[in-house]
C-alpha cells in the first residue's frame, strides 16, 4: 500500500489529503475536512481505473455543502423531527436547518469540522471530539472514523465514538456514487438491489410515521435488482415529496452488531462495476442526488446534475431519538458506539 498526503487551504483551516493506492493500482482519496472520501479509483470491466465518488476540484469546496458531499455528518446523521430531543426529562433544542427539521447535526456538524489524522499502514483514522452543549447536544463525545483499503478494492470504515453524558448518536457517510465515472452524467440507468422487504413511510416533511411499510407493490421494491429511473417518477407522494428517493430502508434479519453482507447492490451495465455495500446499521437511507444541481464545480470542470449520484447511506433510524419503536441510538456514558460499513468493488 502506498500512502501519499498534500494539504489544502481552506477557510475553516489546513485540510489534510490523504491517497491510498493498492498493489493493483486502484486508490481512495481521503480528506480531513469531515473526514470524507474525496475519490475511489477502481477498475471498469476492461481494467480502465477511473473516480467512480463524486467530487469537488477545489478541496475547500466540501466546506458547508448542500450535498454533504462524500463527509461524515453527525452528531445525528439525517432527520431530527422539529429538533426536539429529550433526554431523561432534559428537553434539548437542536437547530432547524431543513424545512421544520434538524438534519445532519446541523449547520456546524461534524461534517463542516476538521478533524484530526493519523497515517495507518492500510488507511487513515480520524478523529474529532464534539464539545459539550456543540449544537446543543449534551455530552463531550469522542469520535473515531477509520478507513481501511486493501488489496481486493475493499473500503472499509470503522466508527466509534464515546460520550461522558447521555447523549444520541447516529454516524454515517455521505459519499455519492456514479459507476460509469464521477463525472459521466446520470446515474439514473444504474441498478440497485436492497436486502429490505420494508421501508420507513414519512410525513411531508421527511420525518418517519414511525411504522414499518412492505415493500412489495410499490416504487421501494428494491429486492430484485432494478434500475433506479424505473420508478422514481412515477406520480407517487413519497417520491414527490423529496422529487425523488431520499428514504429509510428497515434491513432484513439485522440485529445489533451482526455484519449484513451485500445489503445493498449498485451496479452498472454500461461499465460493468458493482459496489456492494455490508454494515450491521438497521437502516440504509438511499438519496438519488435529487438536488445536486448549484454545488460546487467538479473535476470535469462542470457542475453536477440533479440525479448525477446515489448516496448509499448505512445508519440508524431517521428521529429514532423520538420514536421509542426504532432501534435506539442513544449512548450512555462507559459505553461504547461500534459502528461498520464496507464498499467493495468488482465487476460483472
Amino acid at each position: 500500500m502506498e500512502i501519499t498526503k498534500r494539504t489544502a487551504a481552506s477557510p475553516a483551516g489546513d485540510i489534510t489529503l490523504y491517497r491510498l493506492v493498492n498493489d493493483n493500482g486502484a486508490w481512495v482519496e481521503l480528506s480531513s475536512l469531515g473526514a470524507g472520501i474525496v475519490e475511489v479509483g477502481v477498475p471498469d470491466r476492461e481494467g480502465k481505473i477511473e473516480n467512480v465518488a463524486l467530487s469537488y476540484a477545489d478541496p475547500a469546496d466540501y466546506l458547508a455543502d448542500g450535498p454533504c458531499l462524500g463527509k461524515i455528518p453527525g452528531r445525528y446523521a439525517n432527520r431530527i423531527a422539529r429538533g426536539y430531543l429529550e433526554i431523561d426529562g432534559n428537553e434539548y433544542q437542536l437547530a432547524i436547518n431543513n424545512g421544520p427539521n434538524h438534519l445532519h447535526g446541523g449547520p456546524d456538524g461534524f461534517q463542516n469540522k476538521i478533524w484530526e489524522s493519523k497515517e495507518l499502514e492500510d488507511g487513515v483514522e480520524f478523529t474529532y471530539v464534539s464539545q459539550d452543549g456543540e449544537e446543543n447536544y449534551p455530552g463531550i463525545l469522542t469520535v473515531t472514523a477509520t478507513y481501511r483499503w486493501n488489496d481486493k478494492n475493499e473500503l472499509a470504515l470503522k466508527l466509534h465514538a464515546e460520550t461522558t453524558a447521555p447523549t444520541v448518536v447516529n454516524l454515517t457517510n455521505h459519499a455519492y456514487w456514479n459507476l460509469d465515472g464521477a463525472d459521466a452524467g446520470t446515474a439514473l440507468d444504474h441498478e440497485m438491489k436492497i436486502r429490505a422487504s420494508k421501508w420507513l413511510p414519512t410525513d411531508h416533511t421527511q420525518i418517519p410515521t414511525g411504522t414499518l411499510a412492505g415493500v412489495g407493490g410499490s416504487p421501494m421494491d428494491f429486492r430484485m435488482f432494478k434500475r433506479i429511473r424505473e420508478d422514481i417518477f412515477r406520480p407517487t407522494r413519497p417520491l414527490q415529496i423529496g422529487k425523488g428517493y431520499d428514504h429509510c430502508w428497515a434491513l432484513d434479519s439485522w440485529a445489533p452488531g451482526k455484519l449484513l453482507t451485500d445489503a445493498v447492490e449498485l451496479r452498472s451495465d454500461k461499465s460493468g462495476r458493482v459496489m456492494r455495500m455490508s454494515t450491521d446499521q438497521p437502516g440504509v437511507q438511499v438519496y438519488s442526488g435529487n438536488w445536486l444541481s448549484g454545488s460546487a464545480k467538479n473535476k470535469s470542470g462542470g457542475n453536477y446534475a440533479d440525479y448525477d449520484g446515489i448516496a448509499i447511506e448505512a445508519q440508524g433510524f431517521p428521529d429514532a431519538p423520538n420514536k421509542p419503536e426504532f432501534p435506539t441510538q442513544r449512548l450512555n456514558p462507559g459505553e461504547s458506539y461500534d459502528r461498520t460499513i464496507i464498499f467493495s468493488f468488482d465487476t460483472f
